[in-house]
């Protein structure tokens, strides 16, 4: 009558039935788009190169879109097992690499700014300087 499972529990076991489905019908859709395209890209080829590259395009996209409905899949079964997802490493050090490289241009056109304002600086005193030369009176 009562179930002794919690509702946490149901809905975790209904989440896991529901993703084991879709990554199934995911992978059997990934099969027949594939086997599709393949079949298209031989007729195809046999009517006309403009064909051919249509069919080659919707194959592509066909591929593009099965391994994106797996990648996901995948993402969705981590998740459910307790997984996180990876770190991007590679763009935090893009990132980084970006950041120290702007960092320096900003440096290198601070320290240029600030030598020519010194310089100016230097002209402006040397142009108002008064030079006081001693005289001997005998």
């Amino acid at each position: 009558m009562f179930s002794t499972k919690s509702k946490t529990e149901r809905t975790a076991t209904q989440a896991w039935e529901y993703l084991t489905a879709a990554m199934t019908a995911a992978t059997d859709t990934a099969k027949d788009t594939s086997d599709k395209a393949a079949k298209l890209a031989g007729k195809a080829s046999d009517q006309s190169h403009k064909l051919a590259g249509k069919s080659q395009k919707l194959a592509g996209q066909a591929s593009g879109k099965a391994d994106l409905a797996w990648a996901r899949a995948n993402a969705a079964a981590a998740a459910l097992a307790g997984r996180k997802p990876a770190t991007p490493w590679g763009l935090i050090i893009g990132v980084g690499l970006l950041g120290a490289a702007i960092g320096w241009a900003a440096a290198t056109s601070a320290r240029a700014a600030l030598e020519r304002q010194a310089e100016q600086e230097e002209r402006e005193l040397a142009e108002t300087a008064v030079v006081v030369t001693p005289t001997y009176d005998n």
